[in-house]
């Protein structure tokens, strides 16, 4: 059997109708009220709750509601007769993850709950499998399933045991940190400091001082010894993100601390010797700064001994439905939340997007969106404009085959969601959708929707 559902309905010739359609792919359970819905989903495990509007005097909203709620919560579908815009869109918002329209199509129906089942149990699956992965290698802040992260974190289970030098390459906001991170966690260093320093966060002056350490009164305002960031590695990890920026005269006091290993602090004469493993970042082309004469060769070639290319966000769009849960749920526990997955238009938004601020703009949409979401589910209108925009800007010069294939994709969602942002305005929402206003027409009868037009 392909899954366990719950049709709950009043109408006993409906229930048995739905039961007799569906009992030969799925375990199918009936109840005729919220009540005897309820001790069923205490009972049993269910998959799928398929739960009509109108329960007698009861409210299927209501039942939607108190399902959600729950800790392993099932898919809901709801079914009506009251095919309206304003039913289906406050359905949807509530957490529904679909809903039909009476008298049902079975094709129809048996589609999306095949659909709607199949992935639960994709996520499900990635979820364990990521668990694994996180078991076996410690790389639980890494995720992806692209082949570019697969490459990475392959190359970091290479690099981690060995005292090589790492170079991190890759646009702001990537995850560079977490890779160097990693590193450290996997090597046997791991039991001592990793400390993390931006180069770009100081003035050159203050950078050298930061990073080996000053002696009392060797320059004014330094009032004390202070130890620097090389010291407090010293036997662990230093990370240097943005190495591209500091100066020709640490370029050369830092070249010696890694080779023979030795520096001395701003202001004193002792010579230190010192043991660091040495992770550098930078979002510039260092190979052109070295050709431009702004950063040394000699200390180049000695940080690039290992070097891992993270590629931006938009180049391994297959791993931002994983990223996006992931901060779902970071997000969710820290704010004491619960939330389903996100609707599918916020994802498909995510996926049109083309992610600038790579990672870290990706986490502050997540964030955006749990913090305006009235719902259980982060839906297109919860996130940034600049993520909703985009993704109706893609869609805006589609012809019109182009536009079914988008609609065959989110049929019922897409149209309900463009109507309800226009207000019911069908060519505004036409236009949105990228198609003529006369296919949305046709669409809006095939799929047996109303709106204040057909009044």
């Amino acid at each position: 059997m392909l899954g366990t559902i719950l049709i709950v309905d009043d109408e006993k010739h409906t229930r048995e109708g739905l039961r007799q359609s569906l009992e030969e792919e799925f375990d199918v359970y009936t109840a005729s009220n919220s009540d005897e819905a309820l001790n069923v989903l205490d009972a049993d495990r269910i998959d799928l709750v398929l739960t009509d509007l109108r329960l007698g005097g009861e409210d299927g909203m209501a039942l939607i509601e108190k399902v959600l709620q729950r800790a392993r919560p099932p898919i809901c579908i709801l079914m009506t007769a009251y095919g309206s815009i304003a039913t289906a869109v406050e359905a949807m918002r509530k957490g529904a993850y679909d809903f039909v329209t009476k008298p049902i199509n079975l094709d129809e129906l048996g589609m999306k709950i095949r659909r709607a089942i199949n992935g639960q149990r994709l996520e499900q699956e990635n979820q364990q499998l990521k668990q694994q992965v996180e078991q076996r290698f410690g790389l639980e802040n890494l995720i992806g399933e692209s082949p570019a992260m697969h490459r990475i974190l392959d190359t970091i289970r290479q690099v981690a045991p060995t005292r090589a030098t790492v170079l991190i390459l890759g646009e702001s906001g990537t995850g560079k940190e977490l890779i160097a991170r990693a590193i450290h966690n996997l090597s046997n260093r791991n039991k001592t400091r990793f400390v993390a320093f931006n180069c770009s966060a100081f003035s050159p002056q203050l950078v050298e001082s930061e990073l080996f350490g000053h002696e009392k009164g060797a320059f004014t305002g330094a009032s004390e010894r202070r130890i620097g960031r090389i010291e407090q590695a010293a036997g662990g990890t230093l990370f240097l993100d943005e190495i591209g920026e500091i100066d020709g005269n640490v370029q050369v006091k830092l070249l010696r601390a890694l080779d023979p290993g030795v520096f001395e602090r701003v202001g004193g004469n002792q010579t230190i010797k010192t043991d660091i493993r040495l992770i550098a970042a930078t979002n510039q082309d260092l190979a052109r700064l070295v050709s431009e004469k702004k950063f040394r060769e000699d200390l180049y070639y000695r940080l690039n001994v290992v070097q891992i290319r993270v590629p931006p966000l938009r180049e391994r769009k297959e791993d931002i439905p994983l990223l996006a849960n992931a901060f779902l749920k970071e997000i969710s526990q820290r704010d004491n939340k619960t939330f389903r997955p996100l609707s599918p238009e916020a994802m498909d938004a995510l996926l049109r997007y083309d992610w600038p601020g790579n990672i870290r703009e990706l986490k502050g949409a997540i964030d955006s969106g749990v913090t305006l979401a009235i719902g259980p589910q982060v839906t297109l209108p919860d996130l940034p404009l600049t993520i909703s925009e985009a993704r109706f800007s893609a869609s805006a010069g589609l012809d019109e085959k182009a536009g079914q294939m988008n609609l065959h994709n989110n049929e019922m969602r897409l149209i309900l969601r463009a109507l309800e942002e226009t207000r019911g305005n069908r060519t505004e929402a036409a236009k949105k959708l990228g198609i003529s206003r006369r296919t949305l027409h046709r669409r809006l009868k095939e799929l047996n929707l109303t709106t204040s037009e057909d009044e």
